[in-house]
C-alpha cells in the first residue's frame, strides 16, 4: 500500500552501509509509544511474515521477543518524551523472510483503533499498530 501517514519521527538506520532510514513512526504512534513507556518501560517491534496480527508490528518490552539471525534490525527510534526529554531506544525487527519481501520499501508505522494481538502491548489500549508502506529506489 502506499498511503503512508505523514512521519513525526524516522528511525537511525541500522542496516550496514545503508544511510537512509526505513521506519518512521507517525504522531500518533509517538503518543501511544509514549504512554506504553511510561506503563512498560523500554520498548521494541517485530515485525514477522506470519498470518493475522503476525503481519503486524508486535510492540513488546525490550528484550521479551528474542531476535537472532532470523531477524534483521532495520532501524532505530530515539523516542523523546512530550517535553523533549530523551527516554530511549526502540528497535524495529523484521524476520528476514518478511525482509525478501519488504526490501524495497519505506514502513510508517502508525496506530488505528481495535484491538491487535493480545501479545502487543498496545491492545489493552483498545488501539492496535499498523504499517503503511511506500516503494523506494
Amino acid at each position: 500500500m502506499d498511503d503512508a501517514a505523514p512521519a513525526a519521527l524516522e528511525s537511525r538506520p541500522a542496516i550496514e552501509g545503508e544511510r537512509d532510514s526505513r521506519v518512521a513512526l507517525t504522531p500518533a504512534a509517538v503518543e501511544l509509544l509514549r504512554l506504553l513507556w511510561d506503563l512498560h518501560g523500554p520498548l521494541m517491534f517485530h515485525q514477522s511474515g506470519g498470518c493475522c496480527d503476525g503481519s503486524s508490528p508486535m510492540c513488546f518490552s525490550a528484550g521479551e521477543f528474542r531476535t537472532g539471525g532470523s531477524d534483521v534490525l532495520l532501524g532505530v527510534f530515539d523516542l523523546d518524551d512530550d517535553a523533549g526529554a530523551r527516554l530511549g531506544e526502540i528497535e524495529f525487527w523484521m524476520s528476514r523472510e518478511q525482509f525478501e519481501y519488504w526490501r524495497h520499501t519505506h514502513l510508517t508505522v502508525d496506530v488505528v483503533q481495535g484491538r491487535g494481538s493480545g501479545f502487543s502491548l498496545e491492545a489493552p489500549e483498545g488501539k492496535r499498530f499498523l504499517v503503511r508502506s511506500r516503494l523506494i529506489g
